[in-house]
């Protein structure tokens, strides 16, 4: 199970990665990709909107279900990955890298300070 120690993490296995001081890159874990199984489709329709914290920012569909995507922190989403849509198996194989889902600009960076660091992501998990 890859949980890579730079990353904050949320109870519903989103990650999410500083770039500079406001922006950030937001995906789901490996832990969570494992557990859907096969992605087949990610839906994110909220390029553009600010969202609060734990807004529902879009869906990502396995083969035998869909799981809701929520925000790790508030913001503005940017940019969505563009080879997720007709690549979205690279949330399976890289979901740290190739694999990210959306970019926001967080409107509260102080909201990242109630997210978990690794080991505590990794107590959840039971890994």
């Amino acid at each position: 199970m890859n949980i890579p120690s730079e990353l904050k993490y949320t109870k519903e296995h989103e990650w999410i990665k500083l770039e500079g001081e406001q922006i950030a890159v937001v995906g789901i874990t490996d832990y969570a990709q494992g557990e859907l199984g096969d992605i087949v489709y990610v839906e994110i329709e909220t390029v553009g909107e600010t969202l609060d914290q734990n807004a529902l920012f879009g869906t990502v569909e396995a083969v035998k279900t869909v799981s809701d995507l929520y925000l790790p922190v508030s913001g503005k989403i940017l940019e969505v990955n563009a080879s997720l849509g007709s690549q979205p198996e690279l949330v399976n194989a890289n979901p740290y890298t190739e694999g990210w889902m959306i970019k926001i600009e967080m409107t509260n960076p102080a909201e990242l300070d109630a997210l978990l660091d690794a080991a505590a992501y990794q107590a959840l998990i039971g890994a």
